[in-house]
């Protein structure tokens, strides 16, 4: 069992009332999704503290290091990143627009000409992380004035008007719609931090490299993580769910057109990304407003560009599938076969309170559709226990549909108030925290119990990997990821090819070992003609048909070397 104190999974944390963004979110932005509250991971890793681009380097920031002096030095940036996948890809285009400005990305925060920290408020504790770094940063400033101190995203947003106070040396404050104001800061920053002729001021050196910090089960190097993208496509939420902050910091639901989320993929495509995720708060609600093309077109028109060779989504709402949507992708031989499907609570009661807006009924349905038309993926979810109000029957109901066996994996969590949520005033109500913790256990060890059983169906069987990087607990393994998006760690390989055929062989918790028997196919899947979405992809037309790669053979034929 691991409990993470990081955590971020789909959609949430509480809020009832909608942002009013200062800078109107532009249609070129990339973002991402899901919040969390005091979790337990399963099998799924904790959420990612990570560097704004599709091509640094995971690497801790902590212990100290000697500053480097340079005479005249490029500005450097260092950021990092706290939460969920919508942060991971504001904080990517963030430092895309650093880079075009000519700043340099720095391997580590004391390297760093400019230190940006984009900040999740989905519970206690992350907000607690954010003010707990700033005051880390606070003495890197202190050595140098010459650094600038940023903080944006979820807290920033939350608390622009108190954060001055309580952090009066960070030099910029930007909300979650302000992505092109902190470039336009950074654009007015850039010339400051290049020396004199004298070359008499202590300026930092620009590393090589691309800087952050990611809780995850791998480090990743330039060379694994450019080959994936995040791609907004729709960020917000309108479901003001009792107990989440998103409407409140990210706004009510609002659209990319499908032109603007075609040109942002191919323009990651174009710096060599072969694994897509479609990012937003509720990600299958999307309504392109110019072509009213719904998210099932998206997905058929992402699917038909060549280069993709593996797709997936974060993060849905149960309510904004339909049967349609369920056999689009279980037509598309690209998408990940995984599908994270929050479910919160089993509880009737809890739901409504929850205003989920369907019942477990309706749950059970969405799950048959979803079983119906995706043979062999998996289905994982998110669930809260100690929801204020919550009986020990009702969480009775929740186990008991756990032990069903409905889903793969899962992230639990207690429940975590947010102010200005409604949740958060039913204090009344609020479950013992002792209480809370011993219903977590139960619920994390009963899905703890079916993710290693559903792991241990997997040894044996071949899979096609995509390599993520070096594992993190052991530098000359790579953790590689497959189309379930279960980890398996292999010895390194002097390869090419960043797709792997695995052979799995142990099964834990966490994931599972295998052995590397060879580079994988080239992914290729049939793709509809969805070119009245669009006007004509560059090149002309949907690619050919191809062959679908399928995952998994027969365990006899895994046996066999290759």
């Amino acid at each position: 069992m691991r409990i993470s104190p990081t955590m971020s999974s789909p959609c949430w944390a509480g809020s009832s009332s909608s942002a009013t963004p200062a800078t109107k979110w532009s249609d070129t932005s990339t973002s991402a999704t899901t919040p969390s509250m005091t979790s337990h991971a399963t099998t799924m890793p904790p959420p990612r503290s990570l560097a704004a681009a599709s091509t640094c380097p995971w690497l801790s920031c902590s212990g100290s290091r000697r500053r480097v002096r340079s005479n005249r030095a490029m500005p450097s940036i260092y950021i990092q990143t706290y939460g969920c996948q919508m942060n991971e890809a504001d904080s990517e285009r963030v430092l895309r627009g650093a880079l075009a400005l000519g700043y340099r990305a720095a391997e580590h925060p004391e390297d760093a000409s400019v230190l940006v920290l984009n900040t999740c408020t989905v519970r206690d504790n992350a907000e607690a992380r954010a003010y707990g770094r700033i005051g880390q940063w606070k003495a890197l400033k202190a050595q140098d004035p010459a650094v600038r101190l940023v903080v944006m995203g979820c807290l920033a947003e939350q608390d622009r008007d108190v954060m001055p106070g309580k952090v009066p040396y960070v030099d910029a404050i930007f909300g979650t719609r302000e992505i092109d104001a902190v470039v336009a800061r950074l654009a007015q920053w850039r010339d400051n931090f290049v020396d004199g002729d004298d070359g008499g001021e202590d300026r930092l050196a620009a590393l090589e490299g691309y800087g952050t910090v990611r809780h995850d089960d791998a480090h990743a190097d330039p060379r694994w993580n450019k080959l994936r993208a995040f791609v907004t496509v729709q960020q917000g939420c309108s479901y003001y769910c009792t107990f989440c902050i998103v409407p409140m910091v990210r706004g009510r639901f609002e659209d990319r057109t499908v032109e603007a989320v075609m040109a942002d993929l191919r323009e990651r495509l174009d710096r060599g990304a072969r694994e897509v995720m479609l990012v937003g708060q509720t990600v299958n609600h999307y309504h392109c407003p110019q072509t009213g093309a719904r998210f099932a077109d998206l997905l058929e028109l992402v699917a038909a560009e060549e280069r993709v060779e593996r797709l997936t989504f974060i993060s849905p709402h149960p309510n904004d599938f339909d049967e349609h949507t369920f056999q689009v992708m279980g037509q598309i031989g690209k998408l990940n076969q995984r599908l994270h499907l929050p479910l919160q609570s089993a509880s009737n009661a809890v739901l409504k309170r929850m205003n989920r807006k369907y019942t477990i009924e309706r749950y059970r349905e969405q799950v048959a559709l979803f079983r119906k038309y995706c043979r062999g993926w998996a289905l994982t979810t998110d669930l809260i226990v100690g929801f204020p109000g919550e009986s020990e029957e009702m969480f009775e109901e929740t186990l008991a549909f756990v032990n069903e066996g409905t889903f793969q994996n899962g992230y639990t969590f207690i429940y975590s108030p947010r102010r200005g949520t409604q949740a958060a005033q039913w204090s009344d109500q609020f479950v013992d925290p002792a209480v809370a913790g011993v219903r977590l256990r139960r619920l994390a060890e009963a899905q703890d119990r079916l993710t290693r059983a559903y792991h241990r169906s997997l040894v044996g069987t071949t899979q096609r990997a995509l390599i993520v990087g070096p594992s993190k607990k052991d530098p000359e393994r790579y953790a590689t990821k497959i189309g379930q998006n279960v980890t398996v760690i292999v010895p390194k390989q002097s390869l090419d090819n960043p797709w792997l055929d695995v052979r799995i062989d142990k099964a834990y918790t966490w994931g599972t070992l295998g052995t590397v028997l060879g580079t994988a196919a080239h992914a290729a899947a049939p793709a509809r003609a969805v070119a009245h979405l669009l006007p004509p992809l560059e090149g002309g037309g949907v690619p050919d048909e191809g062959p679908v790669v399928f995952d998994t053979v027969p365990r006899e034929a895994a046996a066999q070397p290759r």
